[in-house]
């Protein structure tokens, strides 16, 4: 088997409609299609030094002239895919309908395998609409005998582990129960390997700080392509991005010791792309290694003060422990609950310190214990409202009871 550093990776620019008749019949394993998603709309991006300007036409006289484009090439990716091989097509709500039509007529029907959903989170305005949140990934064969590498992924939390440890059978109503022996002993089911990996991948979209990225519009996450690559090829296969673009899929082959081609119309993208490949740059993804609790620190004893009222917790602030959902001159306003231990002049220190760049003009403190005050000369800001919580009011109020109840 070939090394990493013996992988061929070859990078032209041009149209693809012209270069793919180039390349051999049946010599291609895996095809990534990320072509333009007819957006009717130049796509412009910078990098973060704002040193130049990336950009693609994505402009169409009509749905007919993108689909025949898209049938065009398509049929030259056909011809190269190797009969095992497959396809993965890249788009997104604008024309993925057209994508269907154009992928059944070229790769026919029976040879459609899964429509991938790649969800990640975005923030952005969409007042009259939802927001979106993912892009569609086309999975076809070429033909019926295709690789499939399968990936197991974690069971769910809620998921009971010693009930799929346990056989199953079928009892005399041919109804599901567990096996057992002659003793009536249970039957294990042996070891498992997870659950198979679904069509919904929530793989995170490039952090605007990420290393990987260039500024290229469009540009795709690693991580993205790598699980791609890994369920349909081998080491050594050979894949081909029709599209390259700034080169993530080119970049992912090779750190996974797979051969790769790219095409782009662009110079630019060419030039990025054997960039990015003589020294590639990955980004982790602390979100897939951690999971999604790793980025939860909210004190949750604190926010449960805040039931009832409709709030938004706060994470990774040590200043701030939830938004009220309720405006004050239209900035929300911000809440810190005073922790165990901790006096009332540092509680409102941390919290007025933590709104300095909020614009917030009122702020909510929430006493929870009389802790000595430990800075005699406190002056607590206008823009501070103290409360005292429901636990603190009652003890406060049951030590005036007994202070009543011995004074008599």
């Amino acid at each position: 088997m070939k090394t990493q550093n013996e992988m061929r990776t070859e990078v032209f620019q041009g149209d693809c409609l012209d270069i793919l008749p180039k390349l051999p019949s049946d010599s291609v394993d895996l095809v990534y299609m990320d072509p333009p998603f007819c957006t009717q709309r130049e796509q412009r991006l910078a990098p973060r030094d704002r040193s130049r300007t990336f950009s693609f036409s994505d402009s169409w006289k009509s749905l007919d002239e993108y689909a025949h484009s898209l049938v065009e090439r398509l049929r030259e990716i056909h011809r190269v895919i190797k009969p095992s091989g497959s396809i993965f097509f890249h788009c997104d709500k604008t024309a993925s309908h057209v994508a269907r039509i154009v992928l059944d007529e070229v790769f026919t029907p029976s040879n459609f395998r899964s429509e991938i959903i790649w969800h990640y989170k975005r923030w952005s305005n969409s007042a009259d609409n939802l927001l979106p949140s993912h892009q569609t990934i086309l999975l076809y064969s070429k033909t019926k005998r295709y690789k499939f590498n399968s990936i197991f992924t974690d069971y769910s939390p809620t998921t009971n582990i010693d009930q799929i440890l346990q056989k199953r059978g079928r009892d005399a109503a041919n109804k599901s129960v567990y096996a057992r022996d002659d003793n009536g002993d249970i039957i294990t089911n042996g070891s498992k390997k997870g659950v198979p990996l679904s069509d919904v991948w929530d793989i995170p979209f490039l952090n605007p700080k990420a290393k990987e990225r260039t500024g290229y519009p469009t540009q795709k996450p690693i991580l993205l392509l790598e699980r791609i690559i890994n369920l349909v090829t081998s080491p050594g296969d050979i894949v081909l991005d029709p599209f390259c673009g700034s080169g993530t899929t080119l970049v992912a082959a090779s750190l996974l010791a797979r051969e790769a081609i790219g095409i782009d119309t662009s110079e630019e993208a060419v030039q990025i792309t054997r960039a990015r490949l003589a020294s590639p740059i990955k980004t982790e993804s602390r979100l897939l290694q951690s999971g999604i609790d790793a980025y939860k620190n909210a004190d949750e004893n604190a926010l449960r003060l805040l039931n009832g009222v409709p709030h938004l917790p706060v994470q990774r602030n040590n200043g701030i422990d939830a938004f009220l959902q309720e405006t004050f001159h239209g900035v929300p306003i911000p809440v810190r609950v005073q922790k165990r231990g901790e006096d009332l002049a540092k509680a409102a220190n941390a919290l007025f310190g933590a709104c300095k760049t909020k614009k917030a003009e009122k702020m909510i403190l929430i006493v929870t214990e009389d802790v000595p005050v430990l800075d005699f000369n406190i002056d607590m800001p206008s823009e501070l409202i103290v409360i005292d919580s429901t636990e603190l009011s009652i003890v406060r109020a049951l030590k005036q009871l007994k202070k009543e109840e011995n004074s008599r």
